[in-house]
């Protein structure tokens, strides 16, 4: 049995409630599969603040540079909503991303056939939906400089905020993007303002040299954004691997999620650069809140924090059987028609957070 060092973060609302679910799944993978986890939690967000004073611990950093992987369950909450700007749960999330150097954000939106009806959009519209989201992480207007808030010498106020990218920042994000384009369907759509911002002129710019020299096997095509946010409730389906800049990608990515019915649904995966023996740093969680409206409840879906573990399993522990196996258990239950409140359906059978990882485990017993 090799250990695989797995840092959690519980973090904020529901994320406590859907780890629990998945280190049942943990457990399961420990007796049944053979494989060992070396597993230690961590505070992060308002959690780790009402402790430490600080949405991002020393020791929580440090936990995570070590781990071989992080899963995430979620941050924020309206109890910490008038603390300073540098003390918010959210702070706590950009900076382990930063300081983990994870640049590439892959959000899939994934439609399963037992959800179809769960979509706002027509059923022929999404059913079969399956796209990939590539969103830069660490660069672009979240982190550019100069930023804040400064007054004016006649007493106006004003705000600035710097999108700005480096040649090597474009080409990183790139690469991973026609990396997993490679792998899918040979198809990438480049996403910018480039009728307006000089930044994503430089960026579409690099995105076509990186082609050129690099991907010629891959087909490339180019956006603008507002078109791409129009297109993706219009026709989602000619999409399949989206690349774009941090905000764009933020946005974006959550318009896709609501076309597969639920946020509860979707996981997620930031990844940092390859070392030399090809691991990288990275963090899984799930593209929900903390829902405080509900915490305590039992009634959050747990299968987005389900299918990040998995998505864990595939890309930092090279584990496709096992995550394939979650993936598959996820499907059959929703095939058999078990829904968590958020994706209640007529007909169906609703079930609480407890109930639905049970029923996770149901079917993986299945499998063995």
């Amino acid at each position: 049995m090799t250990a695989k060092k797995l840092l959690i973060l519980p973090g904020d609302g529901i994320g406590q409630e859907v780890m629990v679910q998945v280190r049942r799944i943990i457990d399961w993978m420990g007796k049944k599969r053979n494989i060992a986890f070396d597993i230690s939690e961590g505070l992060i967000g308002g959690s780790a603040y009402d402790v430490h004073g600080t949405p991002l611990p020393e020791q929580t950093l440090t936990a995570a540079m070590a781990a071989d992987a992080v899963l995430l369950g979620a941050v924020g909450g309206p109890k910490w909503d008038d603390l300073p700007f540098d003390k918010k749960p959210e702070r706590g999330l950009l900076g382990i991303r930063k300081e983990m150097g994870l640049f590439a954000n892959l959000r899939p939106a994934v439609v399963f056939d037992a959800l179809v009806e769960a979509s706002t959009l027509k059923a022929d519209v999404v059913q079969g939906l399956d796209i990939m989201i590539v969103r830069e992480l660490t660069g672009g207007l979240y982190f550019g400089q100069p930023r804040g808030i400064e007054t004016l010498a006649n007493g106006e106020r004003k705000g600035v905020n710097t999108l700005t990218y480096t040649t090597s920042e474009i080409q990183r994000i790139g690469r991973a993007a026609f990396d997993l384009a490679r792998k899918r369907n040979k198809k990438l759509c480049s996403v910018d303002k480039a009728n307006v911002l000089e930044c994503t002129v430089l960026w579409r710019e690099e995105m076509i040299k990186l082609q050129q020299e690099e991907y010629p096997d891959i087909e490339l095509t180019h956006m603008y954004v507002d078109n791409a946010a129009m297109q993706l409730v219009r026709n989602p389906k000619q999409f399949d691997v989206m690349v774009t800049e941090n905000m764009f990608g933020d946005i974006l990515s959550d318009c896709a999620a609501m076309l597969t019915g639920s946020l509860g649904m979707l996981p997620s995966a930031s990844l940092g650069a390859a070392d030399a023996n090809g691991n990288r740093k990275a963090l899984y969680e799930p593209v929900h809140g903390s829902a405080p409206d509900i915490q305590g409840k039992d009634i959050a879906n747990p299968l987005a924090t389900i299918l990040s573990f998995a998505m864990c399993l595939r890309y930092s522990f090279n584990m496709d059987a096992e995550a394939d196996m979650i993936e598959t258990a996820v499907k059959n239950v929703l095939k058999g028609g078990l829904r968590t409140a958020d994706i209640m359906a007529p007909g169906k059978a609703k079930v609480s957070t407890t109930v639905m990882g049970e029923s996770i485990i149901r079917e993986l017993e299945k499998m063995v």
